[in-house]
């Protein structure tokens, strides 16, 4: 059996966070959670995560502000910022996906986290990467 996907998961609202928590540990995912940027970065810190899921809108440090944190201690873990469009309008941030929360489905979030969660950053082990339509043509 394989080893459950472990998600970080980062919101300053509580029943969100429950909610969320609920829909992925039923979906078969280890989750761990942090009510705050600080705190995520210490959890961060001491586990091993496969992915990252926060909320835009926090007090003392904003998703995105977590993110650059996060990606300077982990730079190849997957990360989801959920928030609201209007809030994140004409920014630039550094979370490899942007969901709205108002107008993302639980089945379109579950899908994000699955792809993202799976997602392994250069090629994979023992895996010969084709670079040139020559070395293609070889190949096959």
């Amino acid at each position: 059996m394989r080893p459950k996907k472990v998600i970080l998961c980062v919101d300053s609202n509580e029943q969100d966070l429950s909610v969320l928590k609920f829909m992925l540990t039923t979906n078969g995912y280890r989750v761990l959670s942090a009510g705050n940027g600080p705190e995520a970065v210490g959890v961060f810190s001491e586990n091993s995560v496969d992915l990252v899921l926060a909320n835009f809108s926090m007090p003392q440090m904003d998703g995105d502000q977590l993110v650059g944190r996060l990606k300077q201690i982990a730079s190849h873990v997957p990360m989801i910022l959920l928030g609201d469009p209007q809030k994140m309008n004409g920014q630039i941030h550094r979370a490899d996906a942007l969901l709205s929360k108002k107008a993302c489905s639980p089945h379109e979030l579950l899908e994000r986290v699955k792809v993202m969660s799976a997602r392994k950053r250069g090629p994979r082990k023992g895996m010969h990467r084709v670079t040139h339509e020559a070395e293609l043509a070889v190949a096959s």
